[in-house]
């Protein structure tokens, strides 16, 4: 499920995150928290959450699904799953980025 940040129930690393923006402005993936790895913000439109695509693949992974199975939901339910212009966003991190020690806690 995609719930806007008012909705959810957060608290840690993620508050001062979402405490920059607007509470309804920001959709997030129920039982993704970890996953993100920061906002996107584009000129003339809404901020958007931007997820690890591979940290997501790995979590339905982890929950029991095969590869190609997980490669598949993710597809289809979650950067399939449009929602106007608030959509969550995926990136696919090169090493480097993986590699670099993150200076904000939210980021793994």
């Amino acid at each position: 499920m995609i719930y806007t940040s008012e909705q959810t129930d957060r608290t840690g690393p993620l508050d001062s995150l979402f405490e920059e923006f607007e509470q309804d402005e920001l959709l997030v993936m129920d039982g993704y928290d970890d996953c993100i790895v920061g906002v996107v913000e584009r000129y003339g439109l809404p901020a958007i959450i931007c997820y690890d695509k591979l940290m997501v693949i790995q979590k339905l992974i982890d929950d029991g699904l095969s590869e190609d199975d997980a490669y598949e939901f993710w597809s289809y339910n979650q950067i399939g799953a449009w929602l106007g212009e608030g959509t969550p966003c995926f990136m696919t991190p090169t090493d480097d980025f993986r590699d670099r020690k993150a200076p904000n806690p939210i980021c793994n």
